[in-house]
């Protein structure tokens, strides 16, 4: 993933797929449905709780389209000017006519400079836009996406479009969005007519094999030492403490700490204390995790 020169003042991307990304037939499945719907014109919707790898995919996804990429954050502050573009300084010009010498003319204007925002952007030039956790935007700020996504047409300010209020958007234009439950922090519940334009793809925490396989490439430790940190997180994981979970990231964090400071994988010492740090933090544990608490996860 890196900035397209041509247009780094709109943080335009050229996507490229990660070499440690981790292809599952689990993965493959949902990738080339979701690849199917986006060629069809359908936009794709990855939904999901934290940590199952909503965001991560939809990087992916927008790679395998070889497409330039814009990417949109959601934001509770966010209007739809925000989205769509607004007015960023003046452009101004001035004629003198002096034809005849005895007679000068001067003509000066000034009009407002009009700036497209990543929306417009993507609708303008056919890029992917990617709107990662869309529904931490309000709903008002979103409807501009209602046309958008049905009927094919961006709705612009008048000044801007000299008096023709719809722009066709172009037609390799694509968009992937991701969004979070309802119940967690800061979501606005999403209008049905806009999730009714979208292909939702539900994701839950990804099977054993796939966590296995990510954490490892990511840490380097042996398959061994890694199914045995798997285990022990999906084990904490089912178990929810105080409605909290740790995610795919918990393994990750934990291989990797163990990888850097060459930290043996056995239920005590130093392991203990990494596993404390990381698993008390994403389940809500208010004690501490003791060797009885993690020896069942080993063999």
């Amino acid at each position: 993933m890196y900035p397209d020169s041509e247009y780094s003042e709109y943080t335009v991307l050229r996507p490229e797929a990660r070499e440690d990304f981790v292809l599952t037939p689990y993965l493959e499945g949902i990738i080339k449905r979701s690849l199917a719907y986006l060629k069809g014109g359908y936009p794709v919707h990855f939904s999901g709780p934290a940590g199952s790898g909503k965001t991560t995919l939809a990087f992916y996804v927008a790679s395998r389209l070889e497409r330039p990429l814009v990417a949109i954050y959601g934001d509770e502050e966010y209007r739809t000017t925000d989205l769509l573009g607004g007015g960023n300084g003046y452009h101004s010009s001035r004629t003198v006519d002096n034809y005849i010498h005895s007679v000068l003319k001067v003509d000066e204007s000034m009009a407002k400079r009009w700036v497209d925002h990543r929306l417009a952007l993507s609708c303008k030039n056919g890029y992917t836009l990617l709107y990662d956790e869309f529904n931490r935007s309000r709903p008002e700020a979103n409807n501009i996406l209602l046309s958008v996504l049905e009927e094919g047409l961006i709705c612009m300010p008048s000044h801007y479009t000299g008096g023709n209020t719809y722009r066709a958007i172009h037609p390799d234009f694509r968009a992937i969005f991701t969004s979070n439950p309802m119940e967690y922090a800061g979501i606005h519940d999403t209008q049905e007519a806009l999730l009714d334009r979208m292909v939702t793809i539900g994701l839950t925490y990804p099977d054993k094999e796939t966590e296995v396989q990510i954490a490892q490439v990511k840490s380097g430790l042996p398959s061994k030492d890694v199914e045995t940190i798997v285990q022990m997180v999906r084990g904490f994981r089912e178990r929810g403490m105080n409605h909290r979970r740790p995610t795919i990231r918990a393994s990750v964090t934990i291989a990797k700490m163990l990888a850097q400071e060459t930290i043996p994988v056995s239920p005590e010492g130093d392991f203990l204390e990494i596993c404390n740090d990381i698993l008390r933090a994403s389940n809500g544990h208010e004690g501490r995790l003791t060797a009885e608490d993690v020896r069942p996860y080993f063999p």
